[in-house]
């Protein structure tokens, strides 16, 4: 086994180091969601592997942002799969290469000094706000803050999973906080964005960073938020995106698949 669990049925999360990817089994096929960092390709096939499943059965992947922790593998796995990759319109210059993003800071900077910048890919769908099914059973989210075209996605499976992104974590007290701030464009607006989240209805949330919430996650969100008595958006430790949770050391890049880089 190499990091990837089952959350729920049909759901599984792959760590890859201080990041998660997820990998949802659908009749047409996986959708991948986010690629972690660049040079980590060959431990997606891993994971494929364990799943019973191949590159080739990847026929979506949806991006929740730009940044290279989640978009590093995304042109290796669309050349080999020939999926879809879907993406805020907000965020797509960066992803297709057109335009650099912001210049790193903090763990970004680290990552980027050891294994360089993601490859850029073509975009096949653009998101341009909450558009109902971008793949069927999936619905986008615009939740911006952390980036400009950040993207959550809720798929309609076991009273709902919310893929966060990065707009949430969680604390070390596992309650539900701001992702990591240390990299946001806006943290004021992603913490609208998490109110914004805790109006839906869902069981479970997987973040970016951390670990699941299974069970009445929602509840999490609308205490940070303020819907539930006690709470206040204010009252977030924005400190704490949860990327000490993982290892970072554990990225394994050196098993990766160079192929991504540029």
């Amino acid at each position: 086994m190499i990091g990837v669990r089952e959350v729920v049925d049909g759901v599984f999360e792959l760590s890859l180091g201080f990041v998660n990817v997820h990998l949802v089994v659908t009749d047409d096929g996986v959708v991948l969601v986010d690629t972690g960092l660049p040079r980590n390709a060959k431990r997606i096939d891993r994971a494929l592997r364990e799943m019973k499943k191949t590159i080739g059965d990847v026929r979506v992947v949806l991006l929740t942002h730009h940044h290279l922790d989640h978009v590093g593998n995304v042109a290796d796995i669309r050349r080999r799969s020939g999926a879809r990759v879907i993406a805020h319109a907000a965020d797509a210059p960066v992803i297709t290469g057109a335009i650099t993003g912001e210049p790193p800071k903090g763990l970004a900077k680290f990552a980027v000094r050891l294994i360089g910048t993601p490859e850029p890919t073509k975009l096949d769908q653009l998101i341009t706000g909450d558009e109902s099914s971008p793949v069927p059973g999936f619905t986008a989210l615009h939740t911006p803050g952390h980036t400009r075209g950040h993207v959550s996605y809720l798929l309609e499976r076991d009273g709902g999973i919310l893929f966060v992104g990065d707009t949430a974590g969680r604390g070390r007290d596992g309650k539900v906080t701001l992702g990591p701030t240390q990299v946001s464009a806006d943290p004021a607006e992603q913490a609208r964005s998490i109110a914004k989240l805790a109006t839906f209805d869902f069981e479970h949330a997987v973040f970016g960073h951390g670990k699941a919430v299974t069970g009445r996650a929602v509840d999490s969100f609308r205490e940070y938020a303020g819907n539930a008595p006690g709470g206040d958006a204010s009252d977030g430790d924005a400190s704490d995106g949860d990327a000490s949770d993982g290892d970072a050391s554990d990225g394994d890049a050196s098993d990766g698949d160079a192929e991504g880089r540029s």
